[in-house]
């Protein structure tokens, strides 16, 4: 299962996990698709999304959601998936946004898939890391964004995000930088959705205006604890495993592409 988290006030952390149960739900009570119908369809538990070379297609949730935690078990385009883009994330409106990525980038057949993650900032993205994926998979974070409003670094904690599916073309850029294209006799490229689970605290229209007191009152959620207050010893070890044994690409460690702006100030601090 690829599970979304977003915390309160200290981090925010993306993982990978699988689960032997989970909480079902039914997608047309909490999805709609907001891009090519057509081309998904829902049997049962299980959500279906289609790539061929007219277009691909995506779904959003019906509401809007501020602190929690989003899952879904992935079954992801099968052999020759190169210049395929599965994504999974939440993403709130406009265009000063904040969005949190979990980006699968297709591969050649029987090279590992890799993982980008990215966040936006009050409409700022360019934060990505990328992970190659190892067989077992289980509730073990790959990626720490850590809150440092008070050094001035923005921090995406008050805008309600929609949960959203996607699979797209983008060979342009996704399979070694686009120097590998995707091949259309292999279409149409699918991949399965199913499982869902979202334990988040949910927004209506007239609270998203101050959703924090809403979703913020201390002690009242999980996500509010002392315990999701800071990542422990156990999940730091975690992280330094994936990063030592996984990670491929890392925006603060790309001095050629921040050469003119300077590195990011997460990056520095």
């Amino acid at each position: 299962m690829m599970e979304i988290l977003k915390a309160l006030s200290t981090f925010v952390v993306l993982a990978i996990i699988f689960v032997h149960s989970v909480n079902s739900t039914d997608f047309n009570e909490v999805f709609q698709a907001n891009w090519a119908p057509d081309h998904i369809v829902i049997q049962g538990d299980q959500t279906t999304l289609s790539l061929d070379s007219s277009t691909g297609c995506g779904f959003e949730s019906k509401k809007k959601y501020l602190f929690g935690k989003a899952g879904a078990q992935l079954k992801l385009v099968q052999g020759d998936s190169v210049g395929t883009v599965t994504a999974f994330y939440m993403s709130s409106e406009g265009r000063n946004h904040d969005e949190l990525d979990f980006e699968f980038l297709g591969n050649v057949s029987g090279e590992p898939y890799i993982v980008q993650t990215n966040l936006y900032i009050n409409g700022t993205g360019n934060r990505e890391q990328r992970h190659y994926l190892w067989f077992l998979v289980d509730d073990i974070p790959i990626r720490e964004f850590a809150n440092k409003e008070k050094k001035g670094i923005p921090y995406p904690k008050n805008q309600a995000m929609g949960i959203h599916g996607s699979l797209w073309n983008a060979d342009d850029w996704a399979t070694q930088g686009g120097r590998v294209k995707t091949n259309w006799s292999h279409a149409p490229f699918v991949v399965k959705f199913q499982s869902w689970e979202i334990d988040a605290c949910e927004l209506s229209p007239d609270e998203k205006d101050d959703p924090v007191v809403k979703c913020g009152k201390s002690g009242q959620f999980w996500w509010d604890k002392p315990v999701v207050k800071e990542v422990n010893k156990q999940r730091k070890q975690q992280l330094k495993w994936v990063r030592n044994n996984f990670l491929v690409y890392d925006y603060c460690q790309d001095v050629a592409r921040f050469t003119d702006e300077g590195m990011p100030k997460e990056c520095q601090s």
